[in-house]
This record gives C-alpha cells, sequence and structure tokens, in this order.
C-alpha cells in the first residue's frame, strides 16, 4: 500500500540508474566499479547469450533498480 501509488517519488529509469552509483551494497561492498556498469554488464550479457529474448536484456538492465530504495531510508 505505501508504494502501490508511486506517490513518493517519480523517476525515469536513466535517473534511478544514475542514483544507483551512490548505493553501495552491503551484499557486495568491496565492487570497485558503479552498480550501474553492473546493470548495463548484466544486460549486454543475456543479450549475447539470448539474443532473440528482448524482455530478458530489460531484465538484466533492471534488476537491481531498487537498491535505491536504500537512499529513501529504507533498509538492505
Amino acid at each position: 500500500a505505501q508504494y502501490g501509488s508511486c506517490s513518493l517519488r517519480k523517476m525515469g529509469v536513466m535517473e534511478v540508474l544514475e542514483l544507483l552509483d551512490q548505493v553501495v551494497d552491503e551484499s557486495d561492498p568491496d565492487v570497485d566499479f558503479p552498480n550501474s556498469l553492473h546493470a548495463y554488464q548484466t544486460a549486454e550479457g543475456i543479450r549475447r547469450a539470448h539474443p532473440d529474448k528482448d524482455w530478458f536484456h530489460l531484465v538484466g538492465l533492471l534488476h537491481d533498480l531498487g537498491k535505491v530504495l536504500i537512499l529513501f531510508g529504507e533498509p538492505q
């Protein structure tokens, strides 16, 4: 109910990808590259492995976007 109305904030995917670079993931604290790069690498890896499944490429790009909720006070 808290998030269903999208009344807290609205952002485009590119905005969220940029914010993702501010997140330090507790499960991967030693990663030396931006989280957005991980999203692009995941999407590209899926595209190479499954070129005919464009929906799957998109899932690879979007899979970690929810991590930005950390920046708005949500726990990891």
